[in-house]
């Protein structure tokens, strides 16, 4: 996803001659750490819910756990002065479309990691840089050009070496978590088009709500029973998790340059890796490492192709 270097002004200067933020070291240092633990945080997420639904019905799960996220942000709102929940009527319906590519991507992805291992499709997931660049491309008639065109296309060659379709490795859920991934890609792309009526937070907001009560609707196909205490401490946990992987996401953007800091979004792999194999005793096979060496790769050349154009601008 192609996101604009932070700019300032020095007082003195025309404001047609706007400067590049140029970060100092400790605030790369702060931000690659805060990136990190974004990463870390969001993976932490995925694997407690991944334990808890081994034994607690899915969208039991998901409604409880957005419940308790939901919660965390109104809580959090409100220390901060509150939401602005209004939305402009142009555009009620991308927020529409916009929330529900967030809901059903959820409820995909979580279908997929109870039956994956954690390194395989947090691996598929790394890819997802490279498909909104491509996406973005296509929709949005950003440019792209040759060198980050073929980088995509070795990231997505990646992504097959760990799908390996045709094979016993690829079945549904393989599937579902590929479809996951494109609709976080559709979600991204539909924020674009907002206008500056929307705020960042009545977007979460929104989204975290239908989360939730996606989990109520869909939890009528399941027998529901009440959580043990074990199963309520990792839900909290796992809430927990989520919330400052969100808070986390949005401070590491405001905190040094975004080519030094966002190739640090790799290490969740390295968090699937060990938190797969801690609790679940999974290791990824040959083709998965890799497959995500290829993805990784690609972002990373991606991200700093995307400095080096701007540097020309």
């Amino acid at each position: 996803m192609r996101t604009p270097l932070l700019s300032s002004g020095r007082k003195g200067r025309p404001p047609a001659e706007p400067q590049v933020f140029s970060a100092s070291a400790a605030d790369n240092l702060r931000g690659s750490a805060l990136m990190m633990l974004s990463m870390a945080a969001f993976i932490c997420n995925d694997a407690l819910m991944k334990a808890v639904t081994q034994s607690l019905p899915l969208y039991e799960s998901i409604a409880i756990r957005g419940a308790m996220v939901l919660l965390t942000m109104v809580l959090i709102a409100r220390a901060q002065g509150g939401v602005r929940l209004q939305v402009p009527r142009g555009d009620v319906w991308p927020l529409a479309l916009r929330t529900g590519a967030d809901v059903v991507s959820t409820v995909c992805y979580l279908l997929a990691l109870r039956r994956m291992a954690l390194a395989d499709i947090s691996a598929i997931m790394q890819a997802l840089p490279l498909a909104v660049t491509l996406a973005a491309a296509l929709f949005f008639h950003e440019r792209l050009g040759w060198r980050r065109l073929l980088a995509v296309g070795i990231g997505f060659l990646g992504v097959l070496l760990i799908l390996r379709p045709g094979t016993g490795a690829f079945d549904l859920w393989s599937a579902v978590a590929l479809a996951a991934m494109l609709l976080i890609v559709l979600r991204d792309l539909v924020t674009r088009t907002f206008s500056v009526g929307v705020g960042s937070s009545a977007i979460a907001f929104y989204a975290a709500l239908a989360v939730m009560l996606s989990g109520f609707v869909l939890g009528w196909t399941e027998s529901w029973r009440v959580p043990t205490l074990a199963e309520f401490a990792l839900l909290a946990m796992a809430a927990g998790f989520l919330t400052v992987g969100y808070i986390t996401a949005v401070a590491t953007m405001r905190v040094g340059e975004i080519s030094v800091v966002a190739p640090f979004r790799y290490t969740s792999l390295v968090w699937a890796v060990v938190l797969g194999l801690a609790i679940f005793g999974e290791w990824p096979d040959l083709w998965t490492w890799a497959g995500s060496a290829l993805v990784v790769g690609a972002g990373i050349y991606t991200i700093l192709r995307e400095r080096r154009l701007q540097g020309r601008g």
